[in-house]
């Protein structure tokens, strides 16, 4: 064997061994799992009788598509979505075109608009529960309210209210992320397109429509994507500060999966939701991948 054609062989050895651990924990973390839900999705399997679990065929999924309350969770998490993707994101640019200068203590507002994502979103939902509390004395932002002469509203036990609170408090908490992303877009484009665009006239509006979104096409793009399909697990949030209530307001597809699965044991029918759900994430990606794309 000739020398280059033994070294290449090495090569492979190592590259293999290299990311073996990383296959193993795909595999046994994700892929596994994955495969494993879908199995139980067709099954009457409840974790207090492990040794009954019964085939039932697609009976889960009928029971699924006349079950009131996997309707209402699915109509919220679609409403969350929704919303909190442009918030969100119109939020992250802007921070991004604020921090975007090379003034004196810019970097200072950086990681103060970005401190909040690295922050554990359990302690940023109760920091905000306490804000959202109905009682003026203890709740901050009623406090605010009936200074001015506000009545107090019930941010959190409202059912017009709960849902776009959480929605306003997880923008706040993870714009963070997209802006640092933004940050690097805005820096990418090259300073001579802004010149040009100064020399031919345009004002500070004209070259953020003509020469900074342009740029930043990509960008958005990416963002848009990642932040839909974080905003489709919303879980944390209604988990500690609403228990997806008040009336069912706030509960979501994967809060309905841990209610099935863990509260009241019916892993089985967990599984279909879950299935159901991860059939949702992909055909919604899917269609705003082709709608990136026709743009």
């Amino acid at each position: 064997m000739k020398y280059g054609t033994k070294n290449k062989v090495h090569e492979k050895r190592a590259a293999f061994l290299f990311i073996l651990p990383a296959v193993v924990l795909l595999a046994a973390f994700l892929i596994l799992p994955a495969v494993s839900t879908v199995r139980y999705a067709f099954t009457d399997y409840n974790i207090l009788r492990p040794d009954k679990i019964k085939f039932c065929g697609l009976d889960n999924f009928v029971e699924l598509f006349g079950d009131r309350d996997f309707k209402k969770s699915l109509v919220n998490t679609i409403y969350f979505t929704v919303v909190v993707v442009p918030f969100q994101c119109i939020l992250a640019l802007l921070l991004a075109l604020l921090i975007s200068s090379r003034r004196k203590g810019v970097s200072i507002f950086r990681a103060a608009y970005f401190s909040p994502n690295i922050t554990s979103m359990v302690v940023v939902a109760i920091l905000w529960s306490v804000l959202y509390n109905p009682n003026p004395s203890t709740g901050l932002l009623n406090a605010f309210l009936t200074k001015l002469g506000f009545a107090p509203c019930g941010f959190l036990t409202d059912p017009k209210t709960s849902m776009n609170s959480i929605i306003f408090m997880s923008a706040w908490q993870a714009a963070g992320y997209q802006m640092m992303i933004f940050l690097a877009g805005l820096q990418a484009i090259p300073g001579d397109q802004y010149e040009a665009a100064s020399i031919d006239g345009a004002g500070a509006f004209q070259k953020f429509l003509y020469v900074t979104l342009p740029g930043l096409k990509n960008v958005i793009k990416y963002v848009v994507m990642i932040t839909m399909i974080q905003a489709m697990k919303l879980f944390t949030q209604p988990y500690v500060m609403t228990q997806g209530g008040p009336q069912n307001s706030t509960r979501t597809l994967v809060y309905y999966i841990y209610e099935q699965g863990f509260q009241s044991r019916n892993f089985g029918y967990a599984c279909s939701v879950a299935t159901v759900f991860f059939v949702i994430v992909v055909t919604m990606s899917l269609m705003l991948k082709r709608v990136i794309k026709a743009d």
